[in-house]
């Protein structure tokens, strides 16, 4: 009996390490409280774009012990740990991230969850009538009122700061006030891409503020291409408009008759004449 066992994860490695080679990037995501409805569905949308698979860390550590041929490749089995969601493909690392990203979903917070950003109640009115919920909400640290007949909030509450656990007390009043507080969904630990590795917190970008990097190094790359008229397809134009105007202006100092200045020319020397009549008269 122990031998077909044996056979069946010997077999299971060898297909590990063919998709090892077969894509150049593996991610490593955390499928703790990742709902199964989530993940059918991110299966949808990756599909033909990217292969998930659930393996066990034991497997995937042997793959990657004998697959001695890919660079960088041992550093994974640092992240093998709890139940883990294996994702390879041929796509862009950065582009995979944000597309998990924005799979998460927000949903009701049970005990035992880390918020995911700082939970902030809301001043105003709960809508709840007065009873049992105002000593809830004054356990969790939220000043209350009544007015019109119903819990109003007195101001705007911090409840739990990011990374911090979610308490049962703090969750049945999030549920009661309707705010969902928990954000569920695949978070890529990391990410090997063609020997190197990518750990999480280098996946997350801020796009705005990277659309706004790219932009000022633009505006940057093209006044320097214009002080040092070098010549692009985008600075061109410009480069030809600032040339003939230094043409017009040094053919104009230098009294140098052409079509473009002969005009302006008659007029400098009909002013200068001027000015030595009026000189002559005095």
């Amino acid at each position: 009996m122990q031998r077909p066992i044996l056979i069946r994860k010997a077999e299971k490695v060898e297909e590990i390490k063919n998709l090892l080679r077969k894509y150049r990037t593996v991610g490593i995501a955390d499928l703790h409280k990742v709902r199964a409805s989530q993940l059918q569905e991110l299966r949808k949308r990756l599909n033909g774009i990217a292969y998930l698979q659930v393996i066990k860390n034991t497997l995937m550590e042997r793959a990657i012990s004998e697959s001695k041929d890919l660079p960088e490749m041992k550093k994974l089995i640092d992240y093998l740990k709890g139940s883990n969601l294996f994702l390879f493909t041929n796509m862009n690392p950065f582009k995979l991230a944000l597309i998990l990203e924005k799979s998460k979903v927000k949903g009701f917070a049970k005990a035992g969850d880390i918020a995911s950003d700082d939970i902030v109640v809301p001043a105003g009115n709960t809508g709840l009538a007065p009873g049992p919920i105002i000593s809830q909400l004054s356990s969790v640290g939220i000043p209350t009122r009544i007015e019109s007949g119903s819990v109003w909030i007195n101001k705007d509450t911090v409840v739990a700061k990011k990374g911090e656990v979610i308490s049962q007390n703090l969750a049945a009043v999030l549920s009661k006030l309707g705010i969902k507080a928990f954000e569920a969904g695949l978070s890529l630990k990391v990410v090997y891409d063609d020997g190197l590795i990518i750990p999480e917190e280098k996946l997350v970008m801020d796009l705005e503020e990277y659309r706004q990097t790219i932009s000022e190094a633009h505006m940057q790359a093209f006044n320097l291409s214009l002080n040092a008229a070098y010549p692009t397809p985008e600075n061109a134009s410009i480069l030809l408009q600032i040339a003939v105007s230094e043409a017009y202006r040094l053919a104009l100092n230098a009294d140098i008759p052409t079509p473009e200045t002969i005009q302006d020319l008659i007029r400098k020397a009909h002013l200068e004449a001027l000015a030595l009549s009026a000189k002559i008269s005095g």
